[in-house]
């Protein structure tokens, strides 16, 4: 259902560790904050939080990497806003810039998500999976986009040869 219609999301209180304090890079005991913003999401109905950095800046989902789509073009966070460097993150911008789609790693705000086109997170488990709304305002036409689309097929062919 999800795939089809999209997320919604939340901009969680609870903020992505600091880099300084404990590297985003070790995946092993790091993830109370990414419990906490989850805790968060569910109770505001959803199944998935943005959380921010200590800068105020995008960094990531409880469990997947954040993608914008603006003109024609993708954005995610640097490695460096204190995110997981995702095996799925690594294997959709290789893909996309295979595609022809070029893909800025740059910081981003809540504001560069309102005025985005599309959005979606990708995740070994969630793959590439579309998000239509941040804190019940709609993203770009507030359903799945078309570049969303061509990259959810495009992956599942990678991955699973369909």
């Amino acid at each position: 259902e999800y795939y089809e219609k999209g997320l919604e999301l939340i901009t969680a209180a609870t903020i992505r560790n600091h880099p300084a304090a404990l590297s985003p890079r070790i995946k092993s005991l790091n993830y109370l904050n990414n419990i906490m913003a989850k805790m968060e999401g569910l109770q505001a109905g959803c199944v998935e939080a943005l959380m921010l950095n200590h800068k105020g800046e995008l960094a990531e989902c409880t469990g997947d990497n954040i993608f914008l789509v603006r003109k024609g073009r993708l954005q995610t966070p640097p490695i460096d806003a204190g995110i997981l460097e995702g095996v799925t993150r690594n294997a959709v911008i290789e893909l996309a810039e295979q595609m022809g789609i070029p893909c800025d790693q740059i910081p981003l705000t809540r504001h560069d998500v309102f005025i985005a086109d599309e959005c979606f997170l990708t995740g070994t488990a969630a793959e590439v999976i579309p998000v239509v709304k941040l804190d019940k305002r709609p993203i770009g036409a507030g359903s799945v986009g078309p570049l969303t689309q061509q990259l959810i097929v495009a992956f599942k062919k990678l991955v699973h040869g369909k």
